[in-house]
């Protein structure tokens, strides 16, 4: 039987989230890759055992994250039955829905149809009578707005959700988001985008957005598909995500003025006494705007690097100063 470390709570962070009442540590736990039916339940499960022991209480999950897609939410189900119902009240389980799931013209996108069969499927493979926190997990060019915040209204007052928010949305977009579930009488939570020293988008229009609003900022892809890390420094590793044919990352990404900024952030986390993944986290979390870094992880260690970020002094002006130059290149 699992029982969880009594200090679990003592180096870790947690920022409040936007105007809410809700805490989320600094770092949380995705369970896109690493997690689903392909890979090994044990492995998973000792990540999710790591993670809540340092004091990550937040775990991350969509209805297509596997592969195959729904497989990341059933294993997640079977540990938490095995290990976490007794910590059920100490975890925030947050699902989505938004990208294709079944076939047929109520499989994807943003209709109340689509998102309320949706998180019911969820709910049956995690085991849960309701998650935490629900998002909407891409805009709709084909939905109404009102219809798509509508659902995740109707999903709150369901019982079926705690909070909702919403991901990859440009800042006009979020903004009406947020109007409309205002108005709807249950507040945008949380935004969830892509956010990394190598993409920047968020910084134009979308923060100021966000923060006008009140609504926090969870972001996934903080090592920019691993290649803020050391992982690549001196060429593809054969079990690498770049060699192999993975959608999400090629050699196309790791261009050799790519792989010359990251050398020289590296030697800039090194003097920091960091490393490289560990300065990138740094850098999401710095100035308090992102809430959390959601990272991703195929093993224990890299979360524990993970947490260990956190801890780190904040960076200096002349360190973020001299990032800039490097990014500028």
């Amino acid at each position: 039987m699992y029982t969880a470390q009594t200090d679990r709570y003592d180096s870790m962070v947690y920022n409040r989230c936007g105007r809410s009442g809700l805490r989320l540590p600094a770092i949380s736990l995705g369970l896109w890759h690493n997690f689903g039916g392909i890979n090994v339940l044990e492995n998973g499960r000792a990540m999710i055992r790591k993670a809540f022991d340092l004091g990550i209480t937040h775990f991350d999950l969509a209805n297509n994250y596997g592969p195959p897609p729904g497989s990341a939410e059933e294993n997640f189900g079977t540990i938490l039955k095995k290990d976490f119902l007794p910590y059920r009240d100490e975890l925030i389980i947050s699902s989505k829905a938004g990208f294709y799931m079944w076939p047929g013209p109520y499989g994807e996108w943003g209709s109340k149809k689509y998102l309320v069969a949706s998180l019911d499927q969820s709910l049956k493979r995690m085991g849960l009578d309701y998650v935490d926190i629900f998002y909407h997990h891409r805009p709709d060019p084909g939905t109404p707005f009102e219809e798509t915040m509508g659902a995740l209204d109707l999903i709150v007052r369901q019982g079926k959700a705690l909070y909702v928010g919403i991901s990859n949305y440009r800042a006009e977009e979020a903004r009406e988001a947020i109007r409309i579930l205002r108005q709807l009488g249950t507040p945008c939570l949380i935004h969830q985008p892509n956010y990394s020293m190598l993409s920047r988008w968020i910084e134009d229009g979308l923060q100021d957005v966000l923060e006008e609003e009140g609504v926090g900022t969870i972001a996934f892809s903080p090592l920019q598909k691993g290649i803020l890390t050391d992982r690549y420094l001196s060429g593809i590793a054969a079990d690498s995500r770049a060699a192999g044919p993975s959608a999400f990352l090629s050699e196309n990404d790791l261009t050799e003025e790519v792989l010359g900024k990251v050398r020289r952030l590296n030697e800039l986390a090194a003097a920091r006494g960091q490393k490289m993944s560990q300065l990138a986290l740094s850098w999401v979390l710095r100035g308090g705007r992102v809430t959390s870094a959601l990272i991703g992880a195929s093993k224990v260690s890299q979360i524990e690097d993970a947490v260990a970020a956190v801890q780190a002094p904040e960076l200096s002006a002349e360190e973020l100063a001299k990032i800039e130059d490097i990014l500028r290149g």
